[in-house]
């Protein structure tokens, strides 16, 4: 019973967080970011504002906020150990790509589509929002680095280094396919790109050969 308990509060705040969520995204995309308060985006929502900031301890996390990393590091805990680095993180960016655009079981890809659109074009044109992207870049950073360290608990400092390097470098590229789909409003699939920009910046290491050249997902 108690998990059952745990299950649907789990859910409810995810609802909250969603709700909340969208009404502050299309209030900022309609009002501007800077003219509208976390007091509006509440009310709007039929919270309170004490509520919106129990889920958002920041105006900028009411854009910024998704379940990327989280996403990121379940795929990354799922792949072949024995892949190059660049490609385990790489294939696990894709993945979440998939997964934020898809519109998950049950959902609307086209909406979910949209809803990023929006978020992306906050971001890029919202000065305070940009240099909040950056602690939201290196928190994904760390959960790539914290995913791949449960592979071996007692990596060493300089294997740590490796895998910041790796995953600095591939979320860079995943940046710059990010900023051609929202360039060209979705318009091409978000994981392609992101794809594409992998693939021209490690080239034969994130190469589209056979899925098992290097070993098959154990998913």
């Amino acid at each position: 019973m108690t998990d059952q308990h745990s299950t649907l509060r789990a859910l409810r705040r995810t609802e909250t967080q969603r709700v909340i969520q969208a009404h502050a995204v299309r209030l900022f995309t309609e009002r501007g970011y800077d003219a509208t308060t976390v007091t509006d985006v509440a009310k709007t929502a039929g919270v309170s504002p004490m509520t919106v900031y129990r889920h958002f301890p920041t105006k900028e996390d009411l854009v910024l906020f998704d379940q990327n990393g989280r996403i990121v590091a379940e795929r990354i805990v799922a792949s072949y150990a024995e892949r190059p680095l660049v490609r385990r993180i790489g294939r696990a960016l894709i993945e979440s790509a998939t997964a934020l655009t898809g519109g998950g079981e049950g959902g609307n890809p086209e909406a979910e589509k949209q809803f990023l659109l929006a978020r992306l074009r906050l971001m890029i044109s919202t000065p305070a929002l940009r240099a909040k992207h950056l602690d939201s870049q290196y928190a994904l950073q760390q959960a790539i680095v914290d995913a791949l360290e449960d592979d071996d608990p007692a990596t060493d400092r300089e294997a740590v280094f490796r895998v910041q390097a790796a995953a600095s470098a591939c979320l860079a590229a995943m940046h710059m396919g990010v900023m051609r789909w929202a360039e060209d409003d979705g318009r091409a699939e978000l994981p392609d790109l992101i794809a594409q920009a992998l693939a021209a910046a490690f080239g034969d290491v994130f190469g589209s050969g056979p899925e098992g050249q290097d070993g098959p997902d154990r998913t």
